[in-house]
């Protein structure tokens, strides 16, 4: 009868783990979907209401995300992501997500109108809290990027010292972000460094219930 009822709790704790990742990858996509939708109710509904966002060109609360989001919107900003596969870990009421993506993002350089096309991860920090997961922090991880012009005959020239001052992972990511007016941070992380290597460790000692 023992062993009887250990497979049935192993059984009822895998349902909770495939159920708990199940919603988990669920806020991811409609995180992508909302955002670049402009639904910004439900947008966010995603996070938990002391929720932060790093970005490239932003670090802060998700209230300050959304509102420096619907400013860019009206100014004709033009951001959107895809996302790829996840892998996510959980410990109890905490969990971690990396899921692959692509940023892609559309402005003029130089009267140039360019496309930049950024890959790499997000990497999230998840808590269920009342019984309701939500994103508390999330930091993408900036692996490689490219920048073109739209039009197959414009020459574009970049200029090397302002390229140079950004890691090789969002370089003309941030390049382009830098020409439309924002304030890039030049220390986010990326595929290899200190700065990823500090990311995984945070994201380790969350599992471990440590605080942000």
């Amino acid at each position: 009868m023992d062993s009887v009822q250990a497979h049935l709790d192993a059984a009822a704790e895998q349902d909770r783990i495939v159920a708990d990742r199940r919603l988990i990858r669920e806020l991811l996509e409609n995180w992508v979907v909302w955002r670049d939708a402009g639904d910004w109710e439900r947008f966010r509904s995603v996070w938990h209401p002391d929720g932060r966002m790093m970005a490239t060109w932003f670090q802060g609360s998700v209230d300050e995300f959304i509102r420096v989001s619907q400013e860019g919107w009206a100014r004709g900003v033009s951001i959107l992501h895809f996302l790829g596969g996840s892998s996510i870990e959980l410990a109890g009421d905490r969990a971690i997500s990396q899921t692959k993506m692509t940023i892609s993002q559309r402005g003029d350089v130089d009267g140039i109108t360019c496309d930049v096309v950024c890959t790499g991860r997000f990497y999230d920090f998840f808590e269920r809290r009342n019984g309701r997961w939500g994103l508390v922090l999330r930091q993408p991880i900036y692996e490689k990027d490219r920048i073109d012009p739209v039009s197959p005959s414009a020459k574009l020239e970049l200029d090397p010292a302002l390229l140079a001052r950004f890691p090789e992972g969002y370089r003309h990511l941030a390049y382009i972000q830098t020409r439309i007016g924002y304030t890039v941070k030049p220390n986010m992380p990326g595929l290899k460094g200190p700065e990823v290597e500090r990311l995984y460790r945070r994201g380790a000692t969350w599992l471990e219930g440590e605080g942000l």
